[in-house]
């Protein structure tokens, strides 16, 4: 294999992030750019040896790149995109560059859906590791058990998390469908990145473009309860399908409400019992599929299972970033009501499970989000939004003054405390917090770094 310059616009992304780690321990020479640069994205590339360069730097033109691989927050007008244009560099997409360089020589193993892709796929990944088949992997967040968010691995074996969102500014297609599963899991399907599809059915078509991707001796694993789903697979289907949940293929029983132990039934057979520190119901049916895909890739079924206790989940999905006083702070990257509310829901079957009877604990649950994604600000979820906060004993939410968005504080099952920039907000939850107080902070951005600064806050004042 030649040894390529590439440079990488928009790096910072977990995505392209994870091209980058992925191309530099293929052996080539690996360069990015981008506006700005935290961890943990900063420190895995600086780990991995990866220069990053400021977003309007052009000298890595300069430098005659083979490949300039082109992330899809870029778009035409862009300084460095421009650049590339007029000097009539090669120029790629993330996922065409890690089809063509990558997965053609894979059994791929695609995690799609509207929720679930990240914890899923890294379940995925795991039970892989665990049965010492050394996958590749290339996944939307930092699975614990690996330190990464990416890896080359050395296994035919490599697991993406297959997003729906479009490609790049160039090819508006969702990238899922340059990945040729061969083993594909389908979460869920509901309607979300309004800024890019006008209705379920657009996204709908695209999940079909992915399926029409799957090999006959292939394997689709689905859920038994998803219409949405449904309707795509009768678009028309050439692969087995699998189902998982409470009936199915793949069944579970739970010894706990919470979903920390539950049973895992293949056609009403157990297989096993998987005891970990994850919790709700939506972990427990990620965990069918992983279960499900795994096998599938041959791993035996008692292996896969017994695998999943040792899983220690992902960073920012319900993370613990820390305990003072009896408040605990969580961070989770949930930011579409779906995921809030089944963030919020297990949060509080937890809460409910550390109370104690005559506890002098308030055990209240207190959500704090901000509603930053493109759907968000469009008002698309509008309605469904306040419901999702119902597990809640109180709400706080940040609103920046210039999206130009209102909440519908009046359909909220609590009172919600809006603020207009981080500081207030994080004056008063130093105000109303109190011990006992299980605080979870949602967000898939940065929340300027309120998880950080509330923790230290509570320590300086304690």
């Amino acid at each position: 294999m030649k040894r390529q310059k590439i440079h990488i616009l928009g790096i910072a992304g977990t995505f392209m992030g994870g091209i980058a780690q992925i191309a530099k321990a293929m052996g080539h020479e690996v360069s990015g750019s981008d506006k700005a640069i935290y961890p943990p994205m900063s420190t895995q590339l600086e780990q991995a040896g990866i220069e990053v360069s400021n977003e309007q730097d052009l000298d890595f033109l300069k430098a005659e790149p083979d490949a300039v691989v082109i992330g899809n927050a870029l778009s035409r007008g862009h300084v460095a995109v421009e650049a590339t244009l007029n000097a009539q560099q090669v120029y790629t997409s993330g996922p065409q560059w890690l089809a063509e360089e990558i997965l053609k020589d894979r059994w791929v193993i695609a995690v799609a859906g509207t929720h679930g892709k990240t914890s899923t796929a890294s379940m995925v990944a795991w039970i892989l590791e665990y049965a010492k088949l050394n996958p590749g992997f290339l996944i939307g967040g930092v699975p614990e058990n690996f330190g990464v968010s990416a890896r080359l691995g050395d296994s035919p074996f490599f697991v993406v998390e297959a997003d729906e969102y479009d490609t790049a500014f160039f090819d508006k297609r969702s990238k899922f469908v340059h990945y040729h599963p061969r083993t594909c899991v389908l979460n869920n399907l509901e309607f979300d990145h309004a800024d890019i599809f006008d209705s379920i059915k657009d996204i709908q078509k695209q999940f079909h473009h992915l399926v029409r991707t799957v090999p006959g001796n292939g394997l689709i694993v689905m859920p038994s309860d998803e219409s949405n789903l449904e309707e795509v697979i009768e678009q028309g289907c050439w692969t087995p399908v699998e189902k998982q949940g409470s009936s199915g293929d793949w069944s579970y029983a739970l010894y706990e409400q919470d979903g920390s132990e539950f049973e895992v039934r293949y056609q009403g057979s157990c297989l096993g019992r998987v005891k970990w520190d994850m919790n709700g119901l939506h972990n427990v049916r990620n965990a069918l599929s992983a279960v499900a895909a795994a096998v599938h890739c041959g791993v035996p079924a008692r292996i896969a299972v017994e695998s999943l206790s040792s899983f220690k989940g992902i960073r920012r999905r319900m993370s613990l970033v820390g305990e003072v006083n009896g408040i605990r702070i969580y961070d989770d990257f949930a930011h579409h009501p779906t995921a809030i509310a089944t963030t919020l829901q297990g949060a509080k079957q937890r809460l409910s499970k550390m109370s104690r009877p005559g506890s002098s604990s308030s055990g209240r649950l207190v959500a704090v989000f901000e509603p930053r994604s493109n759907t968000m600000r469009l008002g698309v979820h509008a309605q469904t939004l306040p419901a999702a906060f119902d597990q809640a004993d109180a709400v706080y939410a940040f609103i920046d003054p210039e999206w130009n968005w209102q909440l519908p504080l009046e359909d909220f099952k609590s009172e919600v405390l809006v603020s207009h920039s981080y500081d207030d907000l994080l004056e008063s939850l130093l105000k109303n917090l109190a011990s006992g107080d299980t605080v979870v902070i949602m967000s898939n951005g940065g929340f300027g770094g309120l998880h950080q600064k509330l923790l230290y806050a509570l320590i300086e004042a304690s």
